[in-house]
């Protein structure tokens, strides 16, 4: 692996008594080690699909590049209509790779169509977009593992009448791309019957451990970013989660160290990159740790409500209004920093003469200044004997991004077995949705509508 870890101020040698003590990791090798074997023992399976997503058949990959990289040279605009995992995995890679205005930049410089991701419903929204695509060289990815989403199926109703109007059917249907799951739902049956492009999301890939499958690639693809190293990182980080050692297993290490975190009330994890361009990878990582470990029940069906509440900073700026509350505030907190050793440029302090304050700023760089203030706020939690460790990526590539999102999916897998959890459904997403059909009139959901409707708002709690 190219990321490194320092965990140093998790450990009570840095931090006191409210760090973990180093005995742990005996006291608790055989439980880790029944963790890790549960998940290695089924990768491939069920809803572990997503395990072998680095290893896709390069007959598939090469496919995908040249038909979505064709795309891409083409379009104007590229635009993914998704929700959850299906909006997240692609938003937070784009964001990391692409130039951090990349919208904004001139056609000739930007040799990538501009990229939308609409993750929402807001009819606010949905109209502005439409404002600023031309229909004429804009291409369509819609993505629904289950095809039954009810915001995405919505967008791509408004949206394919539009291209219809101004394109006529025939051009309108290459405008399209769909990915789900083949043979089922919805927008599989539109899609075939439409003669949209498809391609497929394993049954076994939830939508929130799917990024790496064509829910993500068909955009990076199209973005003309590197996939193969993309998968290639991501393969590295699945090696490594096979080492038996946990000191040389980085996403079984940290899910140790997390779980314990939790068993110690610290019920909050913090994803702090320092970098703007990892910014969305917190939106990435908060949607998975959130979904996936916050249960009612255990695996053997005891009321155990777990979890640990994810939340997003951007360094340097959540400096200034939220690290306050992480050095004096309660004991409840694990932050994780996101570091970058070498950015993809470098600006320097000019050391203007004529203004006469800051010298000691005057030929320094802004690469110098944001990891000095990385390292300052790692201090002050550490003198403040509050967990934390930081993930160093050495550059922002492809490579190390796959890696990193690979890591994250491991980690979180160790976690949920090691909490004795399922890992990889969300029964308390599903009975949303489920209320959702009933309020639209969905066949098959009247008593559901019943139940929704019995919900008694009193008048004397309602203000205004």
């Amino acid at each position: 692996m190219k990321l490194r870890f320092d965990y140093n101020n998790m450990m009570e040698d840095s931090i006191g008594k409210e760090g973990i003590k180093e005995s742990a990791f005996d006291k608790n090798a055989a439980a880790v080690a029944a963790a890790q074997k549960s998940v290695l023992d089924n990768r491939g399976k069920g809803w572990q699909e997503w395990c072998d997503l680095p290893f896709a058949p390069s007959a598939e990959i090469d496919e995908l590049i040249s038909y979505c990289g064709k795309i891409g040279k083409k379009a104007e605009s590229f635009v993914v209509l998704g929700i959850g995992g299906s909006a997240l995995g692609p938003l937070s890679v784009a964001s990391s790779l692409l130039h951090l205005h990349h919208n904004e930049l001139p056609k000739d410089k930007r040799k990538a169509p501009k990229l939308y991701v609409e993750d929402n419903v807001d009819p606010e929204r949905m109209a502005s977009l439409i404002d600023v695509l031309d229909l004429k060289t804009a291409y369509f990815n819609v993505v629904t593992k289950s095809g039954e989403t009810s915001e995405t199926l919505s967008q791509f109703l408004i949206l394919y009448s539009m291209l219809k109007r101004e394109l006529g059917k025939e051009e309108a249907k290459k405008h399209i791309i769909v990915t789900t799951t083949i043979g089922k739902g919805t927008l599989y049956d539109v899609a075939a019957k439409e003669g949209f492009k498809i391609y497929g999301v394993g049954k076994g890939v939830g939508g929130r451990f799917s990024v790496l499958s064509p829910v993500g690639l068909v955009a990076f693809a199209a973005l003309g970013l590197d996939v193969k190293a993309m998968l290639a990182g991501a393969a590295a980080a699945a090696k490594s989660a096979e080492e038996t050692d946990i000191r040389r297993n980085p996403a079984l290490l940290t899910a140790f160290l997390q779980v314990e975190a939790m068993k110690a009330g610290k019920n909050v994890s913090v994803l702090m990159p320092y970098a703007d361009s990892l910014k969305y990878m917190a939106d990435f990582y908060c949607q998975l740790w959130a979904e996936s470990l916050g249960k009612a029940e255990d695996l053997d069906g005891k009321t155990v409500h777990v979890g640990q509440t994810p939340a997003k900073a951007l360094g340097v700026t959540d400096q200034h209004s939220q690290v306050q509350l992480y050095t004096e505030g309660p004991f409840d907190k694990v932050v994780t920093f996101l570091a970058v050793d070498e950015f993809r440029t470098t600006v320097v302090i000019n050391d203007d003469k004529e203004v006469a304050a800051c010298d000691f700023l005057k030929g320094h760089t802004l690469n110098e200044l944001i990891n000095a203030e990385r390292k300052a706020t790692e201090f002050a939690l550490k003198k403040a004997n509050r967990m934390n460790y930081t993930i160093y990526l050495p550059s922002v590539t492809e490579e190390t991004i796959g890696e990193l999102l690979m890591y994250f999916m491991y980690q979180t897998a160790f976690a949920g077995a090691m909490l004795n959890i399922d890992t990889f459904n969300q029964p308390g997403v599903e009975e949303g949705k489920k209320a959702t059909f009933a309020m639209l009139g969905r066949a098959g959901y009247e008593s559901k509508l019943a139940e929704v409707n019995a919900a008694v708002h009193k008048p004397e709690y309602i203000i205004g």
